[in-house]
């Protein structure tokens, strides 16, 4: 059985990773502020889009739009998923891949700097880290598991 604290820091992890997505989300969507404020890295749609075509220097610039869609989808529906607490082991494997790839990217197009800078590997690795719990107490996977 974990410890309080234990759980407590899993939900923190959880809601950290949950929101850092959230976060950048809003960002590509202007909701930090508009492009060139301070602590913006996108402040709209076309930047974000820019910036992943730059990533992905090897895909068509109609699929690097396609690409940067999928990734804004997937950070959505990870962070609802993990804020819930449904499908938390597989939701946290599936954002570490991604956030992986987001970092290999990174370190091949724009330099290994960045992924580092923007914590894209720790991400990662608190993705992995926290498919490794056996229980997720606060959750709707321990409720329905508790339910039968």
């Amino acid at each position: 059985m974990e410890s309080k604290s234990t759980n407590i820091a899993q939900l923190f992890l959880r809601y950290a990773i949950a929101f850092s997505f959230l976060s950048a989300v809003a960002d590509r969507f202007g909701f930090w502020g508009a492009a060139g404020s301070a602590g913006v890295s996108w402040g709209n749609w076309k930047n974000f889009v820019n910036y992943a075509n730059t990533l992905n220097f090897y895909l068509p610039t109609q699929l690097g739009e396609i690409a940067a869609i999928i990734a804004t989808v997937l950070e959505v529906l990870f962070a609802l998923l993990l804020v819930i607490g449904f499908k938390i082991r597989l939701t946290a494997i599936a954002s570490g891949i991604m956030l992986l790839v987001f970092a290999l990217t990174m370190s091949i197009s724009i330099g290994i700097k960045a992924p580092f800078d923007y914590s894209v590997w720790t991400g990662a690795a608190a993705c992995f880290l926290l498919s490794c719990f056996k229980n997720y107490k606060y959750s709707i996977d321990n409720l329905s598991k508790s339910l039968g």
